[in-house]
């Protein structure tokens, strides 16, 4: 045999649990124990240290995917065709939810707002509360929920299955960065594609609430569309096009990060897949609220007085 493995052999016999020997006694008797180890060191195995919470190495590897990628953006490491790919799936994947759901909940805006506007006599400036609310923060925040749960699973369930099938172990053998090559271009697609579903989804809530508000409270569109007009400046929609393309980052990268640390086969993915969504819902919440400080904490607040006036 090899030499070490004896000596193994023996070190493991060493620390095993003491046998019982044979010892005749009076009674012809049954086997007495005896310890191997009598008269030498206390041997004890001592159980292995605890290991660190999942959460814990979890969140370390999303904050190092973070980095990662904005490193190899800045320094311009970007894999463009998948790139594209990804665009090509992620802004089909998610319109017609998003545009639907934008719909649905311009309708019911307008029916709370006109019904109480209109006791008020201020039924003018309907067009331009919506406005504010939708473009503010309806539209970024409901397309972005509905990208985590459309597209922000399918992600985390696709590298959590790639991980625990060594898939990006052999993308390493093959010379190819994991992060550049499924993370980076999952990314920058998100960051693209969310604006541009965020503006459709305001257009087409704004476009349902004129609808309805002629149709069953016989407000003309032309007063609809003249408040929110009135009501919006440039800065609106570049605050809307800021908070989509900051949550479209938060929602690929926790995404991304929760599918790349799976482990334990198809409940690990299954896991995984229930993480990225509930921790993209509450980190688009967090940031959504510091935006909005940042945004509008110094801002005059004159929005509806140039609406009534």
């Amino acid at each position: 045999a090899p030499g070490g493995f004896p000596a193994a052999r023996r070190e493991r016999r060493s620390l095993a649990a003491p046998r019982a020997t044979a010892s005749p006694d009076a009674g012809g008797g049954a086997p007495a124990a005896s310890n191997d180890n009598a008269g030498g060191a206390d041997v004890s195995l001592q159980p292995p240290p605890p290991a660190a919470p999942k959460v814990v190495w979890r969140a370390a590897g999303i904050l190092l995917m973070a980095g990662q990628v904005v490193r190899r953006v800045v320094c311009g490491k970007v894999h463009w065709r998948n790139t594209r790919e990804q665009v090509g799936l992620v802004g089909p994947r998610t319109m017609g939810v998003a545009m639907l759901t934008a719909s649905f909940v311009g309708m019911v805006f307008t029916i709370q707002f006109v019904r109480e506007f209109a006791k008020l006599g201020l039924t003018k400036t309907v067009g331009g509360v919506l406005a504010l609310a939708f473009c503010r923060e309806l539209s970024p925040v409901i397309t972005a929920i509905i990208l985590a749960g459309r597209v922000g699973s399918a992600f985390a369930a696709e590298l959590g299955t790639m991980q625990v099938s060594e898939q990006t172990d052999t993308l390493r053998v093959l010379n190819s960065d994991p992060v550049d090559y499924l993370v980076t271009p999952r990314v920058l697609s998100c960051m693209v594609c969310l604006p541009i579903l965020t503006l459709l989804a305001f257009i087409v809530g704004l476009a349902a609430s004129t609808l309805l508000a002629d149709a069953v409270y016989s407000i003309p569109p032309n007063v609809i569309l003249d408040s929110a007009r009135s009501a919006l400046v440039k800065f609106d929609l570049v605050q809307m096009t800021i908070k989509a393309s900051v949550f479209g980052a938060i929602v690929s990268i926790i995404s991304c990060g929760c599918g790349a640390t799976t482990s334990g086969g198809a409940k690990g993915v299954g896991e995984s897949t229930t993480t990225a969504v509930v921790l993209s819902l509450v980190f688009i919440f967090v940031s959504d609220f510091v935006l909005s400080f940042i945004f509008l904490n110094g801002t005059s607040g004159d929005a509806l007085a140039r609406v009534v006036a």
